[in-house]
């Protein structure tokens, strides 16, 4: 591998001193020289960090010019007022501006018109960056809320039916616990209902006399839904329902016509939603189907009318029940008292080996499916008439013209003539469209694009290319890659690459335009997005073909693509970097374990680089929620010594590693800040090369770092200058950049 030059002045990495700390599980005994790390009280620990910071600004310290360069490109491409398009909701229009110079969102809303014109009513008025709207209120102005605090984020926010209250969670730590509180939009004045220590998401019940919201256990899951009523004591708050099993995931949210509080627990194998009608409150929790069947599935009851006007009540059920891409059904709520074999679904959304069902939902009038062809994903429409019988109608897409895009329901009001969606491409920037559903007048719909997200600088997406391509993996799956180049580059074997993969909890690294990427692009850098096994882009199989004791295929997939794109032409070899966060921070690991020799550098953010250790621990956030995934460690000894044949930190070798910057936060609960620190450690006392191994940690952030556009930006120009410098690309293509 070929070595770029480094600065020979700067200091000596720091060395945490040694404290061997037995961990024994099945016979096996591991000796953890640096657990002590995890003390996140502890003054030395502390110290240590700040340590490690001083040390990669030491050795990173000639990099702060392209820093800048890169954090000036995506300031400078970036429409800094600007402004979403307007969402309604009820008897209101929503919408976020951005101010230039301001790092938060302002959050606002208009009155909308009622003309008797469906599509009018909901044609969204025309606004403009830094112009006011004549009746515009501001709902939470974010830079407001975040003078004199470290750190701020909104993790949920919600307006009672008649528009009257308004409820917003607060983040001030990066620990993801956030305050609720409740603001009068009348007068302004906010009520004195703070609930502390909530967690995502809130919702009012229609007659907005409650206030639900989810709490998190010391573990960092959540497990009780509450319902506060306003104006009573916060502390007497009622549990709806609490879920003891450590290893599922509790969240509920209103149904879409919002009849029914919808409560979901699960895992990512198996699951159980819960319903509570409004109507009769005090009648409590019904089940749709009990996780002790091990079904899979997502729950919407709605009211289905049929041929003679008559409207009964139905459930929607997205499930994978003998269908292992899933598909959708109806059930009769009178059914779910019977066994499930004997319940009566009837399928509208048939299983299908190619096409992967993602969710499903209604509105008033339509019945809206997301899905997966072809690793693309897509919004389908059949309206709610004849559901269910032979009269029922053939699916609408809306068309898009590029091959490689990404189309998702970006929320709709129930009783709306339109659906709004979002789309993006690798080089398309965000686009809101308005499809306008079918009628038997208009039968394919309607596609109305509302704004595309403007990019300044002169960008074209001429100057670039997206091809989808494929590389073959050891057993011979054949692995689909996305790489993106710049137009002018040469296929002659001297340009710089990275390799970008994920590869878990069956998440699709979809296509998705981004600014700050076309920094790399411009400096002659290929991009390879790996869609490895252990994501969802070619169904459910994808996914399990990458998980539990099959884990290894993600690494090995990365690593086959990484061989693709070393003999591809594009690239020379010795020039390729590899970047993965969280999960892929651990797949970051386990391939510079594996084949340190083909990258160049190797930038793991919030890396998951101690699994076995944290999944053995339950009292750990997440640990038991990470069984389905990884497997139970604790109780399966074949688990165990798979999880240990991987896990990053315990597999560091005597071997050159290449560059490698772990980037990381101090308050990030999901992956805690010990598991970088410990393995940067072990890295350095084991490699035999003598490239810098670093760790960069943000004292205030959380596990998306830190908190403001300005300083996201800064963080991200920060990795891609690490990358830059460490391929030898820090120069921009003739032509290229910021016009």
């Amino acid at each position: 591998m070929t070595e770029t030059p480094l600065q020979t002045t700067v200091a000596a990495p720091p060395v945490a001193r040694k404290v061997p700390t037995e961990r024994t599980h099945h016979g096996d005994t591991f000796v953890d020289n640096y657990e002590w790390l995890r003390s996140k009280e502890s003054a030395d620990v502390v110290e240590h960090l700040k340590a490690e910071n001083a040390y990669q600004e030491a050795v990173t310290a000639h990099q702060q010019p392209l820093r800048e360069a890169i954090f000036h490109e995506i300031k400078g491409r970036t429409q800094e007022t600007d402004l979403s398009v307007p969402n309604r909701k009820d008897g209101w229009w929503y919408y976020t501006r951005s101010v230039e110079g301001k790092e938060y969102g302002i959050s606002c809303r208009v009155l909308a018109s009622n003309t008797g014109d469906p599509v009018a009513d909901w044609t969204p008025p025309e606004v403009e960056a830094g112009v006011e709207i004549p009746g515009e209120e501001i709902l939470l102005d974010g830079n407001l809320e975040a003078e004199g605090q470290p750190f701020f984020s909104v993790g949920g926010t919600a307006v009672t039916v008649d528009g009257n209250i308004y409820a917003y969670a607060v983040d001030n730590s990066g620990d993801e616990r956030f305050t609720l509180r409740m603001k009068d939009l009348r007068t302004g004045e906010m009520l004195p209902d703070v609930i502390e220590n909530v967690f995502y998401g809130v919702a009012f019940s229609p007659d907005g006399s409650r206030v639900f919201y989810t709490v998190v256990d010391d573990s960092w899951r959540p497990y009780q839904v509450k319902a506060h009523i306003l104006g009573t004591p916060v502390e007497q708050a009622a549990i709806i329902y609490q879920e003891d099993d450590a290893a599922m995931w509790l969240g509920f949210e209103l149904s879409a016509d919002r009849r029914h509080l919808v409560l979901s627990i699960g895992c990512s194998e198996y699951s159980e939603t819960r319903l509570l009608r409004f109507d009769d409150y005090d009648a409590g929790l019904t089940t749709v189907v009990s996780r002790n069947e091990r079904v899979l599935y997502e729950a919407e009851p709605f009211l289905l009318e049929d041929a003679s006007g008559a409207r009964t009540e139905q459930i929607l059920v997205t499930h994978n029940r003998n269908a292992v891409n899933s598909m959708v059904s109806l059930v009769d709520p009178s059914e779910l008292s019977k066994p499930l074999s004997e319940q009566h679904w009837t399928a509208v959304v048939e299983h299908s080996d190619d096409v992967r069902v993602n969710g499903a939902g209604v509105t008033s009038t339509h019945l809206i499916v997301s899905v997966r062809k072809d690793t693309i994903e897509r919004v389908q429409v059949l309206p709610l008439a004849g559901l269910g019988t032979p009269a029922q109608s053939a699916p609408v897409e809306p068309a898009f013209d590029e091959e490689l895009y990404t189309a998702g329901v970006g929320g709709s009001d129930y009783e709306a003539p339109v659906i709004r969606l979002g789309y993006t491409s690798y080089f398309t920037p965000s686009r809101v469209y308005d499809f306008v559903l079918p009628t038997a007048e208009q039968p394919a719909g309607e596609l109305l694009l509302r704004r595309e997200s403007p990019v300044l600088g002169g960008y074209s997406a001429a100057d670039y290319v997206a091809t989808r391509e494929w590389a073959i993996a050891d057993d011979g799956t054949r692995i689909p890659l996305s790489v993106l180049r710049h137009a002018s580059l040469k296929q002659d074997g001297s340009n710089a690459g990275l390799v970008y993969g994920y590869g878990s909890y069956e998440m699709s690294m979809d296509p998705g335009f981004g600014i700050a990427r076309l920094s790399l692009l411009d400096r002659g850098i290929v991009f390879v997005i790996a869609h490895i096994r252990g994501g969802g882009e070619l169904g459910r199989h994808w996914y399990e073909d990458g998980k539990k004791l099959r884990k290894k295929n993600t690494f090995t997939d990365f690593i086959a693509a990484t061989d693709w794109f070393a003999g591809s032409g594009w690239v020379d070899p010795a020039r390729i970097a590899a970047l993965g966060g969280s999960a892929g921070g651990l797949l970051m690991g386990a391939v510079a374990n594996l084949a340190p020799e083909k990258y160049a550098a190797v930038v793991a953010q919030v890396p998951f680089v101690d699994p076995l250790t944290s999944v053995l621990d339950p009292e750990l956030p997440l640990s038991a929620l990470e069984w389905e995934e990884w497997g139970n460690p604790i109780t399966d000894p074949e688990a165990y010594a798979y999880m240990k044949s991987y896990a990053p930190y315990e597999n560091v070798r005597a071997a050159r590693y290449p560059k490698i910057a772990a980037v990381t936060s101090f308050n990030d609960t999901r992956v805690l800040y010990v598991e970088p620190a410990k393995w940067v450690q072990a890295l350095r006392e084991v490699t035999t090369g003598s490239e810098p191994i670093v760790m960069k940690i943000e004292m205030e952030g959380g596990h998306g770092g830190a908190s403001g556009r300005y300083v996201q930006w800064r963080e991200r120009a920060w990795d891609y200058a690490f990358i830059a410098d460490s391929l030898g690309a820090n120069e921009l293509l003739p032509g290229a950049g910021l016009k």
